[in-house]
């Protein structure tokens, strides 16, 4: 879902163009866009551990262990790097559909990405691993829910 949706509830025209972003670097990932943790770099979500990787210019170490070796890295950096263009936080600054399917077509060298919105607020989930029970289930929510009974 796109920030601009999420935060505030409008729908912008690039807003399928984030979901399209998401959705190729679960491809590539082979995981699902959610909470995302572990012990040595915790972060909130799939779009925040793979630019913290890209930062880090690791960014192949995201890409599905069953593919083993056989693929073009260079294909799939790319892919990546067309995924972190589609999930700028501002729509501006996101392509448009038309622009990602040529990118996706051809050599040309792409703008570097801009920080992507991450939408998951790290205090958050840290709390919630801080309070998480015993059995290991973690929950932002805290709420409990009591059975009222008539007399």
């Amino acid at each position: 879902m796109s920030p601009e949706y999420a935060l505030r509830g409008r729908f912008s025209v690039k807003s399928d163009v984030y979901s399209f972003g998401v959705i190729l670097l679960e491809i590539v990932t082979g995981r699902k866009n959610r909470v995302y943790y572990q012990e040595e770099s915790p972060e909130s979500n799939l779009v925040e551990h793979v630019w913290n990787l890209w930062l880090e210019s690791n960014a192949l170490e995201v890409v599905d262990s069953s593919l083993g070796e056989s693929y073009p890295k260079n294909e799939v950096l790319r892919c990546i790097h067309i995924a972190l263009l589609c999930v700028q936080e501002y729509a501006i600054d996101r392509p448009t559909m038309s622009a990602v399917l040529i990118m996706l077509g051809n050599d040309a060298t792409l703008p570097s990405p801009k920080q992507p919105a991450f939408l998951l607020q790290r205090s958050a989930t840290i709390a919630s691993r801080d309070s998480s029970t015993k059995d290991g289930i973690d929950s932002v929510n805290n709420v409990s829910c009591t059975m009222i009974e008539g007399r």
